[in-house]
């Protein structure tokens, strides 16, 4: 019953609220009504504009200060203290040792700025490389590259290749040999590394040419391309024999020998003048060299002209040399600007 009584009250009560009685009643109060919300929307925009300018101008301005060179946790301190928001950029340094130490900052040491601004700040993260690497069996070539990728834009390389040295080796020309200092050695300065690079498995040896059959100018030839030291004799033509040609010259047992080696080479030589021309073997004895000497080998004839025979060089001891001038002619052997001998073509 009780539940019925409540149905039947709320029911009454409904059928006695009237829609036109509260819309009259808004309408004398809309005055009231506008005015509280112009109010309360002006007052909104003045506590906007306040806190506006308050975070603008509220922020006393500082001095940034100075922290390159400090680490990381010091010139965070640094900045908190003056009220500024650092940002940090890592950079590999070329500096051993420096890792976490700030390399540079914006804005500058000094700079006046507004509390809570950003300052820029770029931090080490070490040396790319931090001790020698295996360089044993790269080439040299590519290894040179590889450094120089790798320390691109550093302002000093932590590693530098010295002037190699070279030896013959079974490997390809360019391999790397040896090193010094040796792999793992940890790098605290600037490390010059020294190499031994191979040459080649022929590079300190030397082909012997075939010469039979070779006139003088020819042989000149040769001996200007070879690095050999050639001892020449000679026997008077045969019958058979081309005057002023190689009839025999000496073979060795391996198809490369040692550069320098001596090489013995006969050749047919005319009796008597052909056409004018006297044939023979210039012969002269040199100091013994610790190593090959360039040498130059002129002729001047007796009206006063001179010509060059032949450049090359030589490492000492017996030098002989075949020739084939008009008589009179004098051979001047030169060792750089310095006269050595002369002899008269006779």
């Amino acid at each position: 019953m009780k539940f019925k009584d409540a149905i039947k009250a709320f029911w009454g009560k409904l059928k006695s609220f009237s829609f036109v009685k509260l819309f009259e009643k808004m309408e004398s109060n809309l005055g009231l009504m506008i005015g509280t919300c112009v109010t309360t929307i002006i007052l909104m925009g003045l506590i906007a504009c306040a806190v506006f300018f308050i975070h603008v101008q509220g922020y006393e301005q500082v001095m940034v200060p100075n922290v390159v060179g400090k680490q990381l946790e010091n010139a965070l301190i640094e900045m908190q203290e003056k009220e500024l928001y650092p940002k940090i950029n890592l950079r590999y340094s070329d500096i051993p040792g420096d890792e976490g130490t700030i390399m540079e900052q914006s804005p500058e040491p000094g700079a006046i700025v507004k509390g809570y601004s950003r300052v820029n700040l770029v931090v080490s993260r070490g040396i790319i490389v931090d001790s020698v690497g295996n360089y044993i069996g790269e080439n040299l070539d590519s290894l040179r590259l590889k450094i120089q990728e790798i320390f691109a834009g550093q302002t000093r390389p932590l590693i530098v290749l010295g002037e190699p040295e070279y030896k013959a080796d079974k490997s390809e020309p360019g391999t790397i040999l040896e090193q010094d200092p040796p792999e793992g050695t940890r790098i605290s300065t600037p490390v010059t590394v020294h190499l031994v690079v191979s040459r080649g498995p022929n590079y300190d040896n030397t082909k012997p040419p075939y010469l039979l059959g070779s006139s003088i100018n020819d042989i000149y030839q040769t001996i200007t391309r070879s690095k050999l030291v050639f001892d020449f004799t000679s026997h008077t033509a045969l019958e058979n024999e081309v005057p002023g040609t190689v009839t025999n010259n000496q073979v060795f047992a391996e198809e490369f020998v040692p550069i320098y080696s001596r090489m013995s080479v006969e050749m047919a030589m005319p009796e008597n003048d052909i056409d004018g021309q006297v044939y023979g073997i210039y012969h002269y004895t040199l100091p013994e060299y610790p190593y090959p000497i360039s040498m130059r080998l002129d002729a001047k004839s007796s009206e006063g002209d001179t010509f060059t025979l032949i450049n090359f060089v030589h490492t000492g001891g017996e030098l002989t040399l075949p020739y084939c001038l008009p008589r009179g002619t004098t051979i001047i052997l030169y060792q750089g600007d310095k006269v050595m001998n002369r002899f008269l073509v006779e």
